[in-house]
């Protein structure tokens, strides 16, 4: 029986694939198609006219910066959340890669977070970043040049087809911890494919 463990994972360690995410939307930031009442997308919250974005394939070089004009107060928390969804016989069903933060501003410098691996290491101005978060409206966030990759690597189990969408959601509480209205909420879209 130990024998016969031993082959099926080996065999299933085997199956390890990797995915990129060809994207439907040159723009790349599309607005929510089942946004939270009163959010706004992208870019009704950050002034994106600094920033440049170049798409190769399965590549985004992104390099400048971005300005917040989300309206919400210094003093607010922000909460992050990040999911991914996959299209299936006319409807959005969520998957099993996600992940939150109730306190956004607090982690988004914090090596062990995705965010970080992935985005604000590449934050230049990272001081005045951390101070400010998104929560002070004029806040720059600039960027050293750098590529992000749409790219899933050695997922096990079931095959990954179709169309994917990550969804990305930020939201602002008050002191006595209200949701503010206006959150923000956009996605990323596109097909998967196997590439090993």
């Amino acid at each position: 029986m130990r024998t016969l463990m031993l082959l099926i994972f080996g065999f299933a360690s085997s199956w390890a694939a990797d995915y990129e995410l060809l994207l439907e939307d040159p723009d790349i930031f599309s607005p929510c198609t089942e946004a939270p009442p009163g959010s706004i997308g992208f870019h009704d919250a950050f002034d994106t006219g600094n920033l440049v974005l170049d798409q190769d394939t399965d590549i985004i070089h992104l390099s400048e910066s971005v300005t917040t004009i989300w309206d919400v107060e210094p003093t607010d928390r922000i909460s992050a959340k990040f999911t991914v969804m996959h299209y299936n016989r006319g409807s959005w069903e969520p998957t099993v890669f996600s992940m939150a933060t109730p306190d956004f501003c607090a982690s988004m410098f914090d090596e062990s977070q995705s965010w970080f691996k992935y985005w604000t290491k590449h934050i230049s101005n990272r001081e005045e970043v951390m101070q400010k978060c998104f929560k002070n409206r004029g806040t720059v966030v600039k960027h050293n040049p750098f590529d992000l990759r749409l790219r899933l690597t050695d997922i096990r189990g079931a095959s990954l087809r179709g169309r994917y969408k990550a969804v990305v959601s930020l939201e602002a509480f008050d002191e006595k911890d209200v949701p503010r209205r206006n959150s923000i909420c956009f996605e990323i879209r596109g097909e998967a494919e196997k590439i090993k």
